[in-house]
């Protein structure tokens, strides 16, 4: 801001002239020519004055410090949430993450109208008060439950008066770990559960034959029997827990080789064909005569359709009908082909409510109809993984009393040379 400096000059010369004036009174003798020509010295002097100098710069007011660019660039992509408050605890900054989080977080308004958690509070109130970091836990309920690790540290403003440290809270999301340690923990009590009721079933018969049936042959060759369907059952449930781990451990690698879906559809089929006709089950396959191409795992995929396949046998096959069915769907969009596979049963359907959990592992709609048809409880999550390394889609449709289908979509791929296909043997048509 420029000042005006001819004010204080004038007003220089005017006391200068008076200061002449009294002192001429003072000392009994006024002399007009002393008093005109000192007026006129001074008055020439303040005019070579104000002419020799220049505007003054006056410095304004300090505004507030505008934030760095870089700065802010970097806490707009930090993906958790972070919150810069001030002594009082009001917001002075907050990064995208932390609006979405906490939707009615404001610029100037204290935390707490926003967010109403007494230890992130209270360790705020620390952190001003002892300068130590602290690290709390925050929970939200709504939309979603979410679970975060709030770390509170001081941070020091040089801009501040006397250096004053403000406070940053640094929201690191805790909910995937949670859930996938949950998971785990899920996961290791099912399968030592699963395992336990068939050896304890194999530990009984053993006492039995040692003790009160040791001469029984009767009893001998029911036990026998019996021990014998335990152990197989134990081996199917660690055959799937070895497949459904080697899936995963390879979910993220692209299968590069081509393989014809309509081939290892029929194929799969006539190898179920005498367990359908055991049951009085028909089992029938339908497909297009053109090639269904798709990029996969011969062997993963061969898997992926038995699963289904005997899955339809077992629960859905009191509807004595099960049909394989594939087809080539057209492209949407710009999109392109896909080839989808459809496992269709006439049994008693599956209400909604089971719908959305039946690929979680050992998830069962009947427990004690499972275990009976000797299921382990982790085939539709073998399928659920084997789709996701293929970029395939799993949907399952079902009403009660209407039936079950069961669709698996695989994005179609053509090879660059037409004829049989190196990875595959020809089956019966």
């Amino acid at each position: 801001m420029l000042s005006n400096p001819a004010r204080p000059l004038w007003l220089g010369v005017t006391l200068a002239v008076a200061v002449i004036v009294f002192a001429e009174a003072i000392g009994g003798t006024v002399d007009a020519a002393l008093i005109v020509s000192a007026s006129l010295a001074l008055f020439i002097g303040g005019l070579i004055g104000r002419r020799g100098q220049g505007p003054v710069l006056q410095q304004s007011e300090a505004g507030p410090p505008r934030r760095h660019t870089i700065a802010e660039a970097l806490l707009a992509n930090i993906p958790d949430p972070v919150i810069l408050v001030d002594r009082r605890v009001v917001v002075m900054e907050a990064n995208p993450a932390a609006r979405r989080l906490l939707p009615g977080l404001k610029l100037r308004h204290p935390l707490s109208f926003s967010l109403r958690a007494p230890d992130v509070l209270d360790g705020i109130e620390e952190v001003l008060r002892t300068g130590s970091a602290v690290r709390t836990e925050y929970a939200t309920r709504v939309p979603t439950e979410r679970a975060f690790e709030v770390q509170i540290g001081a941070l020091p403003m040089s801009d501040m008066p006397g250096g004053e440290a403000n406070v940053v809270l640094f929201l690191r999301d805790l909910t995937e770990v949670r859930r996938l340690e949950a998971m785990r923990v899920d996961f290791v009590a099912n399968a030592s559960h699963e395992l336990r009721t068939p050896l304890a079933a194999l530990l009984g018969f053993i006492e039995t034959l040692q003790g009160p049936a040791r001469d029984d042959a009767r009893a001998r060759e029911q036990f026998l029997g019996i021990m014998r369907t335990q152990a197989q059952r134990m081996t199917g449930l660690i055959d799937d827990l070895l497949s459904l781990s080697r899936i995963e451990l390879h979910e993220h690698v692209v299968p590069t080789r081509t393989v014809d879906l309509g081939r290892i559809a029929r194929q799969m089929v006539d190898m179920q064909a005498p367990l359908a006709l055991k049951r009085g089950i028909a089992l029938s396959v339908e497909r297009p005569d053109i090639p269904l191409p798709v990029l996969g795992d011969r062997d993963e995929l061969l898997r992926v359709i038995e699963n289904l396949v005997e899955n339809a046998m077992k629960y859905g096959g009191s509807g004595g009908v099960v049909v394989v069915s594939l087809h080539r769907v057209e492209g949407v969009d710009g999109r392109g082909a896909r080839i989808e596979l459809r496992v269709r049963d006439e049994g008693p359907g599956i209400a909604a409510e089971h719908i959305p959990r039946l690929t979680e592992r050992f998830y069962r709609v009947d427990t004690a109809s499972s275990r009976q048809q000797g299921g382990t409880g982790l085939g539709l999550a073998i399928v659920k993984h084997t789709l996701n390394r293929h970029r395939g889609k799993l949907i399952i449709e079902s009403e009660p009393g209407r039936g079950t289908t069961v669709r698996v979509s695989l994005p179609e791929h053509r090879p660059d040379t037409v004829g049989p296909m190196p990875d595959e043997v020809p089956a019966r048509d």
